[in-house]
């Protein structure tokens, strides 16, 4: 019933011109970025040669790529999600769910998994320019992986907290705005961990950021992928806690 649900959410995503709105726009923009870092690359190549530890086309190029296209998915996830479970309280479908033979789990695994799958193809599009680049360079393999597995955590925590914001209102609007002031929290909570014990606190720990940062700059820690499994398991299952209560209420 997982995959059933999942795959029913994903062709209810692309039904909408939303997701192929958000699809066009993101390699519009990110592919013109990428083009700028290339000439950039090009411009600097000259000064790089004469460097000891010169960084590499990685480095150069496709790390700061992906940490634009993280700011920008950060205010485009919540658009994404809003609908999840929203929508269905609005259209009054979701009591048909909760009446349904299926588990409030089966109910929240299958529509995350749904924004999974959606993720994925929107990351895997994304390599395609990095990917570009080996027709005339090599690239950071390593380097390469960590970055696509710091997008892939990043914005399945982005989606699991939007889901369950979702599952609070049937008022799309209201879940788009408060997902994106949450998510914006977590990523600007860095800097107040900063100025506490020059940033060795759990304040810091909780930053998004931080976690993202290593693994973009190739730095491969269990505590960070630890940290976005934490993350995302904890907000799936408040979702499944608010549906079950919900579902009590009825």
């Amino acid at each position: 019933m997982i995959l059933t649900i999942a795959g029913h959410e994903l062709k209810t995503m692309f039904l909408s011109p939303l997701a192929w709105v958000i699809l066009g726009v993101l390699q519009g923009l990110l592919g013109y970025m990428f083009l700028a870092q290339i000439d950039s690359f090009f411009m600097l190549q000259p000064q790089l040669i004469h460097l000891q530890n010169t960084p590499g086309v990685t480095d150069i190029i496709i790390a700061p790529l992906f940490q634009l296209s993280a700011i920008i998915l950060l205010m485009v996830m919540p658009l994404i999600t809003m609908r999840s479970i929203a929508e269905e309280k609005r259209n009054r479908t979701l009591s048909l769910l909760i009446s349904s033979p299926v588990s409030m789990t089966e109910i929240v695994l299958g529509k995350f998994v749904g924004l999974l799958f959606f993720i994925i193809i929107l990351v895997s599009m994304l390599m395609l320019m990095p990917l570009s680049l080996y027709a005339g360079t090599t690239l950071d393999i390593g380097k390469l992986f960590s970055i696509y597995l710091s997008m892939l955590l990043l914005l399945s925590s982005f989606a699991a907290i939007g889901l369950y914001l979702s599952s609070l209102t049937e008022n799309q609007t209201i879940a788009a705005v408060s997902t994106f002031g949450a998510l914006l929290l977590l990523w600007m909570i860095d800097w107040l961990g900063d100025t506490l014990a020059d940033g060795q606190t759990v304040v810091s720990y909780l930053s998004i950021l931080r976690h993202h940062q290593s693994l973009l700059e190739g730095v491969f820690n269990s505590s960070d992928v630890i940290y976005y499994l934490l993350l995302i398991t904890t907000f799936l299952v408040l979702t499944i806690r608010q549906l079950d209560r919900e579902r009590l209420l009825r």
